[in-house]
């Protein structure tokens, strides 16, 4: 009986010293074969890894390229213009003062017209920087004339006749006047002298003009005050 139990012991000794070895065994080849298991596992981790740094990366330097953009915008521009100082506007030129019309100041001109007829035209022009008064009736002298001619009171204007530089004035000259029976003169040369505001003579030369061939005139002939209008002047 005895013998029989050692038997027994000695057997289920060696069943367990040989589980025993089986599993140390087992244990290594299942340690060694997981071991690829983890390798897939860390590789298949690695590339989830990379894109989540790329998207970090690229939504960290999108607000630095948004921040750096206004500074390009046209828009910053017009503050720079604004913050110039605003021009200021220049006063305007004060009118200058008038002047009596003078042979100095003017051009005169004169021309024979067809209408009235036995008629000519005489012609001023402002050719100063300032406006003139063309005072009263022109004062006429024929060659040969021993007076001057005759003023037509009737033609007196209502206002002085002011002309801006450029600006023309009129007088009619009325060579003959009624027929009386009085032989007209002839001339070839006219004397016009500027009257002043009190009508009196202007110092200086006369201007001297070159009448048209064939021009006579006689005691009756007359000349218009100054006119602002060519018509106005003929119509006497």
């Amino acid at each position: 009986m005895r013998s029989n139990r050692i038997r027994t012991t000695v057997l289920a000794a060696t069943a367990v010293l040989a589980a025993l070895s089986l599993t140390a065994c087992g244990g290594d080849d299942g340690t060694d074969a997981k071991k690829p298991a983890a390798s897939v596992q860390a590789t298949g981790d690695s590339p989830s890894a990379t894109p989540e740094k790329d998207s970090t990366a690229a939504t960290d330097t999108e607000p630095a390229a948004d921040t750096a953009e206004p500074a390009d915008k046209p828009a910053d521009k017009p503050a720079e213009s604004a913050a110039k100082p605003a021009s200021k506007p220049q006063p305007k030129p004060k009118p200058k003062s008038p002047v009596t019309c003078t042979g100095a100041n003017t051009k005169v001109t004169v021309t024979k017209v067809s209408r009235p007829i036995n008629h000519l035209l005489l012609t001023v022009t402002n050719t100063g920087d300032r406006p003139c008064y063309a005072y009263h009736a022109p004062m006429l002298r024929f060659d040969g004339a021993q007076a001057v001619f005759r003023v037509l009171d009737d033609s007196k204007p209502q206002a002085v006749v002011a002309l801006g530089p450029g600006q023309s004035a009129y007088a009619a000259i009325g060579l003959t006047g009624e027929p009386n029976g009085q032989k007209p003169y002839p001339s070839k040369h006219l004397g016009v002298t500027f009257a002043d505001r009190a009508d009196a003579p202007l110092n200086g030369s006369p201007v001297e003009l070159t009448l048209p061939a064939g021009t006579y005139w006689d005691d009756n002939g007359f000349v218009t005050y100054w006119q602002s209008e060519m018509d106005q002047a003929l119509v006497y």
